[in-house]
């Protein structure tokens, strides 16, 4: 069968060549449209509930809030593990799922097993799932930074939640904008104790009557000189005014009783359990690009940037956006290597086969074979949500050398026919009686070697998820070398073998590695025994050596920034980790090599990051190494 696929392809060279050209315009789709990112994503499919019972301890949040959840959700179908995680007035519960289940098929089965807790939840407790995106949806961070003075934080957080926020959130492949520090502006009422004392009120009254003031209120309609009219009440509150007049009741004498008679009305902070600060300057208000499970991470980041120009005319006077984190960033750098890298092995390829061959015309099998195999293993990379990154070109970059084997040793074989070729002979029926001779055992060779990393695909967990891509892409590689062997390296070989070739006798090259080799080979076949027992004595000699080889599950990743983490005590208060953190920002922001440092204590508000206040998290970004300081040796 291979060898009637091999002839049929070197005599209907107009269809094998139209159908590669339809396979490499597929493949530059596809290799135009599969995601981008620097590393694969190793978390877990996970669904986060988070809950907020703001006030209580972490004792009450866990027996009232987190348990119920946690146990309802245990028996939930394909669930492997169910954390859960309570903090001051916040519940953080994570419930894992086994490997290859679908994200949203998880977070539907979660959202009809909230119905089962939701009477045994305390009153006001209302739980909401997180995100659709993973731990590593982290890709953009911004700080808002006021080059006027005019603005206070908490103008430049009302900012950030109600006109940024959401506008951001618009992206698409944005899945949530996490806002963090500067000050929610609320209506803060304190109430004096003896006032109320000597009112005879309770607080009870108090909260009853700012709930019922606070409110809408719907009648019927009035129909008048054939018109209706629609009766309503109004009482959103507006203002402060609004608030210190109402009403809790009247006095014996009948005079009206209003808040403002027993209570301070006035706006505050609400309550916070993160902040942020930008190169030790000061405290500043900041934001979180979080993107959704499977989206093209480097698309959704120049889509947000995109957006940012557009919306800066739109942006409160001397305030600008300041990058503090830009996954792009790694993403272009790490994309750009591997291309460097596939390049050269491409160009270093094509120069060993022309310096070998010494026929332009033979060379050019190989060489344009190379580029359509590698492009062909794009196809069902797309297809099955593979993305490009560190770890699926690494599986490209290492079958390079096989891939070009089997057209090699096709050219090669015939370049011996053809030295032989007796004259008056076709030339076409030699070449094709060469590639023949080689093709099927050349064809099974590569899908031996294809199948060589089929275990690879049994590891599970973390481990399958950062091999796995490599293993898929290497074997979609081999594979299509395989097929371009024996349909489209025939056609080509019909096509350019033509005029002279050298024979190995004249080539110089070829002599010389005769030359080199020719002994040691004749040595080895006259001595077999010895031969082989100097292999086994060169394999037992480097038995020792093994297990004082290092170990690391992942090599090490130069990122381009650093992230600088550390922990202080538990119970402290977040002015005091904002002072820290901006001294050790102050520091970090004094060496030359750095552009900024954007430091965190405590969390954001999304449910991806349950940080506690002692936690300080710092960002810092670094300019090229090129720009460093060259710092003597000692």
């Amino acid at each position: 069968m291979i060898r009637s696929i091999i002839e049929f392809s070197a005599r209907n060279r107009s269809v094998i060549v139209i159908a590669c050209v339809f396979a490499a315009i597929g493949s530059w789709y596809a290799l135009t449209h599969v995601p981008l990112d620097a590393i694969p994503d190793l978390s877990d499919t996970q669904v986060i509930i988070y809950s907020e019972w703001m006030g209580r301890s972490p004792d009450l949040v866990e027996d009232q809030v987190t348990y119920p959840i946690v146990t309802a959700l245990l028996s939930a179908p394909h669930v492997t593990a169910v954390r859960g995680y309570s903090m001051f007035g916040m519940s953080f519960v994570y419930v894992v799922f086994e490997d290859g289940t679908d994200m949203y098929w998880a977070r539907s089965r979660v959202m009809e097993y909230m119905k089962q807790f939701e009477g045994k939840l305390p009153s006001g407790v209302s739980p909401v799932i997180g995100p659709d995106a993973t731990s590593v949806g982290w890709v953009f961070q911004y700080s808002l930074v006021d080059t006027s003075g005019t603005h206070d934080l908490a103008e430049m957080r009302t900012f950030q939640d109600y006109n940024l926020r959401y506008a951001l959130a618009s992206v698409p492949g944005v899945s949530e904008v996490a806002s963090i520090g500067g000050y929610q502006k609320q209506y803060q009422v304190e109430v004096d104790p003896a006032k109320l004392r000597a009112y005879g009120l309770s607080i009870l009254d108090v909260s009853r009557a700012l709930r019922a003031s606070n409110n809408d209120v719907g009648a019927r309609v009035i129909e008048m000189t054939g018109r209706e009219y629609y009766v309503r009440g109004r009482g959103y509150v507006q203002n402060l005014d609004a608030i210190r007049k109402i009403s809790l009741g009247s006095s014996p004498s009948g005079t009206p009783i209003l808040l403002g008679n027993v209570a301070n009305v006035s706006f505050g902070p609400d309550i916070r359990r993160g902040v942020g600060e930008l190169d030790g300057i000061g405290e500043t208000v900041g934001g979180t690009v979080i993107m959704r499970f499977g989206e093209n991470a480097l698309d959704v980041i120049n889509r947000v940037k995109e957006k940012i120009v557009e919306l800066q005319p739109t942006f409160p006077k001397g305030v600008i956006l300041k990058p503090v984190y830009d996954r792009s960033n790694l993403i272009d750098r790490a994309i750009h290597t591997l291309k460097h890298s596939l390049i050269e092995e491409g160009i270093v390829v094509a120069v060993i086969i022309i310096m070998f061959l010494l026929h332009f015309g033979s060379s050019l099998v190989p060489i344009l074979i190379l580029p359509l195999a590698v492009g062909l293993s794009f196809i069902p990379m797309y297809y099955l949500g593979i993305n490009s990154n560190i770890m699926s070109l690494g599986g490209i970059a290492i079958a390079v050398g096989a891939m070009v084997d089997a057209s090699i040793v096709l050219v090669e074989n015939a370049h011996k026919r053809l030295e032989k070729m007796p004259p008056g002979v076709n030339r076409e029926d030699v070449i094709i009686a060469a590639a023949k001779e080689v093709g099927p055992p050349i064809f099974y060779s590569l899908l031996i070697i294809t199948i060589a990393f089929l275990p690879i695909f049994a590891l599970t967990g973390q481990a399958g998820k950062l091999f796995k891509p490599l293993a898929y892409t290497k074997t979609f590689a081999m594979f299509f070398s395989a097929i371009l062997a024996i349909t489209l390296a025939p056609s080509l070989m019909t096509t350019f073998l033509k005029g002279k070739v050298h024979p190995e006798s004249k080539h110089p090259v070829s002599k010389f590695l005769i030359s080199l080799y020719k002994p040691f080979v004749y040595v080895a076949l006259r001595n077999p025994k010895t031969t082989i027992a100097i292999g086994l004595m060169a394999i037992i000699s480097a038995l020792p050596m093994i297990p004082k080889i290092g170990s690391e599950f992942m090599p090490p990743l130069n990122e381009g920034d650093i992230l600088y983490m550390p922990t202080t005590f538990p119970n402290i208060s977040i002015e005091e980790a904002k002072q820290y953190m901006q001294f050790q920002d102050r520091v970090i922001k004094s060496f030359p090599e750095v552009v900024t440092v954007y430091g965190k204590a405590g969390r954001s508000e999304t449910a991806t990051d349950p940080a506690p206040l002692s936690m300080l998290e710092t960002m810092v970004q670094l300019k090229p190494q090129e720009q460093w300081r060259k710092i003597p040796v000692k």
